[in-house]
């Protein structure tokens, strides 16, 4: 069996192009073992999955399948009045009036990076 060292000298007195499809030869298989590995390593430690979430949970549990809280009652407003119904009710919809948004930026204000 020949050392390592010899296969080395040997590829080096190779042309240029022959050289290059070895090297990347070489780094598609290294890649691809440690892709194997990597795979492997997620199926075994059950990273593929399908977890039951949290809509299938409160389904199954007759519990609402989302909470909002926040500060600001114009933002969610269609979300906390779908919130507020009793669960015994069929589901509808509400449309709620709520004040445009306001933004505080103005297009005079703006930055153009030219590239």
């Amino acid at each position: 069996m020949r050392s390592a060292r010899h296969h080395i000298e040997r590829i080096r007195a190779q042309p240029h192009h022959v050289r290059k499809r070895v090297t990347f030869a070489i780094a598609g298989t290294v890649a691809g073992v440690i892709g194997v590995g990597w795979f492997g390593g997620s199926f075994v430690a059950g990273a593929f999955t399908l977890h039951p979430t949290s809509f299938a949970q409160a389904v199954n549990s007759q519990q609402p399948a989302f909470a909002t809280t926040t500060a600001s009652s114009t933002n969610l407003a269609g979300a906390a009045a779908a919130l507020e119904q009793q669960q015994s009710e069929p589901a509808h919809i509400v449309i709620v009036n709520a004040p445009p948004a306001t933004t505080t930026a103005s297009a005079a204000n703006q930055t153009t990076i030219p590239f």
